[in-house]
């Protein structure tokens, strides 16, 4: 983590205690700190948590700011959890991640967004009614910047909008799935000084008709083909993609808002063994300009929108267990889903490649953990 970014524990210092002061034994910064630091060391649920806790004892108390000798048990973390203002903690989370990604930004780079959501299956499973989430990721870092809660009997195209505002978005390039490409979200990516890169399918038939159109034309209208293809070879596949970008749509905002340049994006899969192969064209649209992203720019950019699911919703579920979680009582879900972000925050902005070796390595060093948090005290 860069030195100009906050560190995590001050950002728990200033969320607001919920708890009545008569019969309250532990500051909600340092259960806060605690949830944290176990889910570092790759401890999942809050029984876990608790358990983690108690097990180094007066020293890590204290480091963590406990007044009392033992750290909370079970039962109180869950009634901690449960009754936390997730709204209030995703904001105070989305802050920190901002300043995070603001601090180590590239000036000569485009800084991507991905924007996608994610079920938290286990919890739905119980009756959770918010066990949806929309999140948006750092295409560079897979650090969660913002997320939010998609209710039942809605969708995320709803939830998009408020995402948003929550979000810096001048400098930034939004990605989206064609679910998300919606004018309104175009407009208001544009109107925040933002860029968008988005998928476009069926659900958008006259963008996508017009598109083709465009893309078929190129030789009437006498334009320089922008062309990039790629060929990887891994996992027993060979995989080639090419995309095909052109501007001769640039400033048809009546069309759609902001729009710069469409694209068609060829991908071809052939399956090493069996020889297999399989074909996919995606077009798509965004309000970058030529002068500012080749086709090879914008094929990485759709490549890496999915950084998301690697870098994010992956190590959740696989790391963490997230999908199989059954909690489902009050803020619980979200809160917990947002601190799970904070903590895969945390490894990735210190360099962490593989998040299940950091958990491991932090488990052995638990005062490393602490440090990471900003807490700079050797636990004996």
């Amino acid at each position: 983590m860069t030195r100009s970014s906050l560190a995590l524990i001050e950002v728990f210092s200033q969320i607001p205690d919920f708890r009545q002061s008569r019969g309250k034994r532990h500051p909600l910064s340092a259960i806060l700190a605690l949830a944290v630091a176990a889910i570092l060391c790759g401890y999942k649920s809050y029984s876990a948590i608790a358990e983690w806790g108690r097990f180094y004892g007066q020293a890590l108390a204290a480091a963590l700011g406990f007044t009392h000798h033992q750290t909370p048990c079970a039962a109180t973390l869950h009634n901690v959890l449960r009754r936390i203002d997730k709204e209030l903690l995703e904001a105070k989370l989305a802050a920190w991640a901002q300043a995070v990604l603001q601090a180590s930004a590239d000036s000569g780079a485009l800084d991507a967004i991905a924007i996608d959501g994610k079920t938290l299956r286990g919890s739905r499973k119980q009756g959770c009614l918010e066990a949806h989430l929309l999140s948006a990721v750092s295409q560079r870092l897979g650090l969660t910047l913002f997320e939010r809660a998609v209710a039942d009997k809605t969708n995320q195209t709803g939830v998009i909008l408020d995402l948003l505002e929550g979000l810096l978005l001048r400098g930034k390039v939004i990605t989206v799935d064609a679910l998300l490409t919606q004018r309104e979200v175009a407009q208001a990516v544009t109107k925040a000084g933002g860029d968008y890169v988005m998928t476009v399918k069926e659900n958008q038939p006259q963008l996508r008709q017009v598109i083709e159109g465009a893309i078929a034309g190129i030789p009437f209208y006498r334009e320089e083909r922008r062309e990039v293809e790629t060929i990887d070879s891994g996992h027993g596949r060979i995989e080639s993609r090419k995309l095909l970008a052109t501007s001769v749509l640039c400033g048809q905002d009546e069309l759609w808002p902001g729009i710069k340049q469409v694209f068609r994006l060829e991908r071809r899969v052939v399956e090493s063994k069996s020889g297999k192969e399989s074909f996919e064209v995606v077009y798509g649209v965004t309000s970058l300009g030529s002068e500012r992203a080749s086709a090879g720019e914008i094929l990485g950019l759709v490549r890496q929108h999915w950084v998301i699911e690697n870098k994010s919703h992956w190590v959740r579920d696989v790391v963490y267990g997230e999908d199989h979680s059954q909690v489902r009582v009050g803020s619980m879900p979200q809160v917990m889903a947002a601190l799970r972000n904070a903590v895969i925050g945390l490894m990735r902005s210190a360099g962490e490649r593989s998040i299940a070796r950091a958990c491991r390595k932090f488990a052995a060093q638990p005062w490393q953990a602490l440090a990471l948090m900003g807490i700079h005290q050797t636990i004996e």
